[in-house]
């Protein structure tokens, strides 16, 4: 068998349980989704299932793994002084992540999702902050430094959410654009 198309199948069943989940995980909490009323939602038999998960929860954590993984490298791949110089790189790379990613993180992140998820995220974020700054700033305020990324990613969560919550009108770029004016220009944003 042509291991391209059992590729292209595995990806497209886990995509179709992965909407099925999105879908069960708008209306209850993890706890509360079977595997037969998932499969069924996507009429995918059971057994399929089971080859790529052992149950519900371990789909939950490999879809977890793998956008965390995503993010991880995303923000990553950004150097202190393009941060410094350019940081609407970086948010445009967030903002449209979650933008291609919108239904998941909405879910994960939401009242039925993972708390434990959004606060490795955060954290996550929060660590890349501090080193990036203490970098470019050189400083040896090193409370300063970790009060002004908490500040930062406060104030970045806050414009994701209400951002997702009014059904993401706004392009990413137009999103990158409008935080990054804020975290530089503070309330002179509104002049």
């Amino acid at each position: 068998m042509d291991s391209t198309k059992e590729d292209r199948r595995v990806k497209k069943t886990k995509k179709q349980l992965l909407l099925g989940l999105t879908e069960l995980m708008q209306k209850k909490k993890i706890r509360d989704i079977t595997v037969r009323e998932l499969t069924d939602i996507v009429d995918i038999n059971r057994g399929t299932f089971y080859l790529h998960y052992k149950d519900i929860y371990d789909m939950v954590d490999q879809i977890e793994d793998q956008l965390f993984t995503e993010f991880n490298s995303l923000i990553n791949k950004h150097t202190p002084d393009e941060l410094k110089n350019t940081p609407f790189l970086l948010l445009n790379d967030i903002f449209t992540f979650i933008s291609n990613n919108a239904d998941t993180v909405i879910v994960l992140t939401g009242n039925n999702g993972n708390i434990t998820f959004f606060n490795k995220v955060k954290n996550a974020v929060r660590t890349h902050s501090i080193n990036n700054l203490t970098e470019v700033y050189s400083i040896d305020k090193k409370q300063i430094i970790e009060y002004y990324a908490s500040f930062q990613i406060a104030a970045c969560i806050a414009l994701v959410e209400d951002w997702l919550k009014k059904g993401m009108k706004e392009s990413p770029e137009e999103m990158a654009f409008l935080a990054k004016k804020m975290l530089r220009d503070g309330i002179n944003v509104l002049k």
